[in-house]
């Protein structure tokens, strides 16, 4: 499949600021399930820094821009070619090992209600292989949190949107990788983006899944959200322990202004 994104995320301060540094992980990953077409990343103001290939294997590139500002423009245009892989992430180059992802962070912190969904989710998989454990771990969570665009914020963790019932991709995916990491499972928040589903059902163009370790295959992507495996309607940015670790766009402003923040975000399939 063809996708074509338009992605713009606008910053607007009610008082100018002197400068803004920002750290983009905008560009599509590099593995066998997606090629890119053409990409752009444009920034409104300012000068593009350094940028690198980390060791996680995701494109990471520098942006300032100094002040006085009032507002500043990120935007992402291109096309990826997709092909689904199951949610297999092949041919994908790293050097992180995938125990340093059995480490806990504030969002991901398993509670006891957390702990205890993992093991109700496990308690008949007997003999299961790491690959049924992780699709079992993956429809527990899908079915403890419902999708709710609008129940929680960017930084509810996952246990209080277990607690809640509710939640979205977002939550989704640190409560999956909460459960998962419990179970002594390696697993990693993803960011990226999917192409609207057939029947309409709702979701987030700029969306987030997990992936976990499976021994044989190798990183093997989750959607809670949406009770599947990454295929090509999804494409790959990066991941990090956590949504902060792994967001498209980190940055600071300097300066006493208030941020406020636009995003939009279109992804369709081009004609073939």
């Amino acid at each position: 499949m063809i996708l074509t994104v338009h992605h713009s995320t606008r910053y607007v301060y009610d008082q100018p600021v002197r400068g803004v540094v920002q750290s983009h992980r905008l560009t599509p990953s590099l593995f066998d399930g997606q090629r890119l077409i053409d990409w752009r990343v444009l920034v409104s103001d300012g000068t593009a820094g350094g940028a690198f290939r980390d060791g996680a294997g995701d494109w990471v590139a520098s942006h300032s821009a100094h002040g006085p500002l009032s507002e500043i423009t990120v935007t992402v245009e291109g096309q990826v070619e997709t092909v689904d892989l199951t949610g297999v992430l092949r041919g994908h180059r790293e050097r992180v090992p995938p125990e340093a992802y059995l480490r806990e962070t504030l969002p991901t912190r398993p509670d006891v209600a957390l702990i205890e969904l993992g093991r109700e989710a496990l308690a008949d998989a007997g003999r299961a292989d790491a690959l049924e454990r992780a699709h079992l771990l993956s429809v527990a969570v899908g079915q403890a949190i419902a999708y709710r665009p609008g129940a929680t914020h960017a930084h509810t963790t996952a246990a209080e949107a277990l607690g809640l019932g509710e939640g979205v991709c977002q939550d989704h995916a640190h409560a999956l990788c909460a459960v998962a990491r419990a179970q002594d499972m390696p697993a990693r928040y993803v960011s990226g983006y999917l192409h609207a589903t057939e029947d309409g059902t709702p979701h987030e163009a700029a969306h987030a899944w997990a992936e976990i370790w499976v021994p044989g295959l190798g990183w093997v992507g989750f959607d809670a959200s949406n009770g599947c495996c990454p295929d090509d309607r999804y494409i790959r940015l990066g991941s990090g322990h956590d949504a902060r670790a792994a967001a498209p766009i980190r940055g600071i402003a300097r300066g006493q202004g208030r941020e406020s923040l636009d995003v939009t975000v279109a992804v369709e399939a081009a004609q073939q």
